[in-house]
């Protein structure tokens, strides 16, 4: 018997193309045999569109915002989601989303209230590392190491924008990191050498997010590592990202491929083991489940130092989560199987909670 799969893809989020680029690689990779694959397309304003059944590949992202459907109406969302009983009802959700309203528990916290199995983590892991400050707060009292970082929220640094210069040049210095907190996918992201740099890149910043974080520059690889499993993650080999711009940003990502990807990364046997062991510490510090993609910074020493967690890390064409899985042993259409099964298997765990006394 097929399992009916509901794809949650598009999203109210600045990643929303990328969403799209996620879901049309999914959905060209899953068995159509094994998989009765149902389309649920959120456009950019957030009305959420139910597509009819995909009976193979889609072809372009186009097709996938397009998809013929009905649109849903907040009140009538349960019935559509519900696996109650119901024959519109689904097996397990993939939410395919990235960024803020998909990506950060939002809609993770909507498919808890259904009582629905979906892929991935849940509200808490998601919401926390979405939040750039309150994951490395989080990793700080795990004690994981981490380079420097200072963050503002927009209506205080309006009020004394010099002070929170001062503040970033006497703690961090040049070069720094300038990020929206709450975004993935390299949006908004500067990289600032004096002043006037870092006041255009809080500008750019705030645009994205009422919280920026800064964090401090270092000179070293940028290696990821995935993380699959529940309670007991397994990771798949290291790959170091090399990108042929100064650094890896949005365009070098998704648009114009300039990019190195060398799978596997050329470490050392303890570099890799430091890797995993760290990677694995910061997945059951957020309470991880299902999957994550650990990032970090490696120094010429050996030294490395977390930078953070992807909890819905990309699947398309250029992304790293599904390669390194590749190179490890999972091919793409296993992958997303071993995903769906994860997600079984939490929500029976869940279904063990007991709720009345």
């Amino acid at each position: 018997m097929k399992t009916k799969l509901g794809l949650l893809y598009g999203g109210k989020s600045a990643e929303h193309k990328v969403s799209l680029q996620t879901a049309l690689a999914v959905i060209n990779a899953l068995d159509h045999s094994k998989f009765e694959i149902h389309p649920i397309y959120i456009t950019e304003e957030g009305s959420w569109v139910s597509g009819g059944l995909l009976t193979g590949p889609v072809e372009t992202v186009k097709e996938l915002i397009y998809t013929e459907g009905d649109a849903l109406p907040p009140t009538s969302l349960s019935p559509a989601l519900s696996s109650k009983g119901q024959d519109s009802g689904y097996d397990v959700i993939f939410p395919l989303l990235h960024g803020p309203n998909g990506e950060d528990g939002t809609v993770q916290g909507l498919l808890e209230l259904l009582n629905l199995p979906y892929v991935g983590n849940g509200v808490l892991s998601s919401s926390v590392g979405m939040d750039k400050v309150l994951m490395k707060n989080v990793f700080a009292q795990a004690g994981l190491p981490q380079v420097n970082y200072v963050s503002f929220i927009r209506s205080s640094f309006e009020k004394n924008s010099e002070e929170a210069y001062n503040q970033v040049e006497a703690e961090l210095g040049y070069p720094c990191f300038v990020k929206p907190a709450n975004l993935g996918s390299s949006v908004g992201i500067s990289k600032c050498s004096n002043r006037e740099e870092l006041a255009e890149a809080c500008k750019e910043a705030f645009q994205f997010d009422r919280k920026i974080i800064i964090e401090q520059g270092v000179i070293a690889r940028e290696v990821e590592i995935a993380v699959l499993g529940n309670d007991d993650p397994e990771c798949s080999v290291a790959g170091e990202i090399v990108p042929k711009v100064e650094f890896y940003d949005y365009k070098a990502k998704y648009e114009d491929g300039n990019t190195a990807l060398i799978i596997p990364a050329e470490i050392t046997e303890e570099e890799y083991s430091q890797l995993k062991e760290l990677a694995i510490k910061a997945f059951k510090a957020l309470d991880c489940s299902g999957l994550v993609r650990a990032d970090f910074f490696l120094t010429k020493d050996g030294k490395a130092y977390i930078n953070e967690v992807n909890t819905m890390p990309g699947f398309t064409p250029f992304s790293m989560f599904p390669l390194l899985w590749k190179h490890t042993g999972v091919e793409y259409p296993k992958l997303i199987e071993k995903l769906v099964d994860l997600a079984k298997e939490r929500h029976a765990e869940k279904q063990k909670i007991k709720y009345t006394f």
